[in-house]
């Protein structure tokens, strides 16, 4: 086993390159997150990942895949899954049954929303899926919007592990994001560098509420790169304080951390500095992230990619960085642990039927 496979790529299209297949061997790759530009249909979908695993069989194969706006596959015979901010909807709606009559079917719902997402990706060779969004609807974020569940933290969290339960079930394990939260600020991470000038009291009271409610069933978590200057100068995924001392001590969260993508422009300053992608990866590795994406730089020839990987090897060498076992495991156990349902037996399954009739 390598002592630390920490880094997420990506690739350019729908099929591997010589370069791709060296960059996936490198021994500091962990996985690959698709993207809607890698996908065609579902028998290239499943070529693609069966080609992943045979570069290394343990290379953890990642997709934004949340429903709504935010679902890189949608033809072909997918699902289009409904946004989650539908299901927060539905769980205030009794209609005509009793009180809390409507919280029982969403959460219903979301359990099947999980299910069907995480068994129709598994069918095509995907590991796992970047969801739940546990970030609280405030109406100003327009990056986060109906991607959340909804503003009381209490049935975001309920929600979120009912959905959570459905992904279970499918094999899949499952990511909360973005910690401490990313939805009371207006600015847009990918774009701007946002800052929430909140306590860390009020901020624990309701943003990060969902953490410790959901620590044991979490498998991973994602940091937001939103700078809290009230606990830290850095973006909590570069924050030691944050990762550290509060999610990990002070909210018992046992997971892997990832990194959000090292290319939003939220990660590129640290300190009031740029920083180059090598930089960011270890200010975010040293603050207690277990692993680091790094998005659509495979585009026009992945020079960025290769620079990562290599800065990271030098500084190993170097003894600048030092691989963590723990880390390694935790990146293991997302791995499925059972056989997935190819798609057309999925597709008259009967828990997958039923799942298909519970949705909003």
């Amino acid at each position: 086993m390598n002592p630390q496979a920490p880094v997420i790529i990506d690739i350019a299209d729908t099929a591997l390159t010589e370069v791709d297949r060296r960059r996936l061997k490198h021994p500091l790759t962990g996985g690959i997150i698709l993207f809607a530009r890698n996908w065609q249909d579902r028998a290239q979908l499943s070529a693609l990942c069966r080609d992943i695993k045979k570069q290394r069989a343990d290379l953890l194969i990642c997709v934004d895949h949340e429903g709504g706006r935010v679902q890189r596959f949608t033809t072909d015979g997918f699902t289009h899954l409904p946004p989650m901010r539908a299901l927060g909807e539905f769980w205030f709606n009794d209609g005509k049954g009793a009180q809390g009559s409507g919280a029982m079917r969403a959460s219903n719902a979301a359990s099947a929303c999980g299910y069907i997402l995480g068994a129709e990706l598994r069918a095509c060779g995907v590991d796992l899926s970047f969801t739940p969004v546990l970030d609280l609807d405030y109406g100003a974020s327009g990056v986060i919007g109906n991607r959340s569940f909804g503003r009381d933290p209490r049935v975001v969290s309920v929600l979120a592990k009912s959905l959570m339960h459905g992904l279970l079930q499918s094999g899949m394990a499952n990511c909360g994001k973005h910690f401490p939260g990313h939805g009371f600020v207006k600015a847009d991470s990918h774009t701007d560098i946002p800052v929430d000038p909140r306590s860390l009291k009020s901020i624990l009271a309701d943003d990060a509420a969902p953490y410790p409610w959901l620590s044991t069933t979490l498998a991973s978590v994602m940091p937001a790169h939103v700078i809290y200057p009230r606990v830290d100068a850095r973006p909590a995924g570069f924050s030691s304080k944050w990762l550290n001392d509060i999610l990990r001590g002070q909210l018992g969260f046992g997971g892997a951390i990832f990194s959000d993508d090292l290319s939003m422009a939220g990660a590129r300053v640290l300190d009031g500095k740029p920083v180059t992608y090598t930089e960011g990866a270890f200010a975010a590795l040293g603050a207690g992230c277990d692993l680091v994406l790094l998005c659509n730089q495979s585009l026009n020839g992945g020079l960025a990619v290769d620079e990562l990987l290599a800065g990271l090897t030098e500084a190993q060498l170097k003894g600048q960085w030092q691989p963590n076992e723990a880390s390694e495991e935790r990146r293991l156990a997302l791995l499925p642990r059972t056989p997935a349902i190819e798609w057309n037996a999925l597709m008259v399954q009967d828990a997958y039927m039923r799942a298909l009739e519970l949705m909003p």
